[in-house]
């Protein structure tokens, strides 16, 4: 089993899934991200036109919008996680 499906099964079962994801919308709200990702999707829909089907969008927008989340947001979010793990499994990570 993998790391990353590890974490997803514990933090599901724990209730703290919820409480990340909302730790890192608002951390992206208020570090502008949403705003910047809403100016690239429609920069996209300006040069493609509006027949731009959402999948087009997705495939095109998500990997920019992953090198837009800052590092101080992703490093927040990581110490989150490794403290969760720490605490339900006793796992040193």
């Amino acid at each position: 089993m993998t790391l990353t499906k590890t974490v997803d099964q514990m933090t599901i079962l724990s209730g703290d899934r919820s409480k990340l994801k909302d730790l890192l919308c608002n951390r992206l709200a208020e570090c502008g991200w949403r705003d910047e990702v809403r100016l690239l999707i429609r920069g996209i829909i300006k040069e493609k036109g509006t027949n731009v089907k959402v999948e087009q969008l997705i495939t095109e927008v998500t990997p920019k919008a992953r090198t837009l989340v800052p590092d101080a947001v992703k490093k927040e979010l990581l110490m989150k996680i490794k403290a969760i793990l720490a605490a339900q499994e006793g796992i040193d990570l």
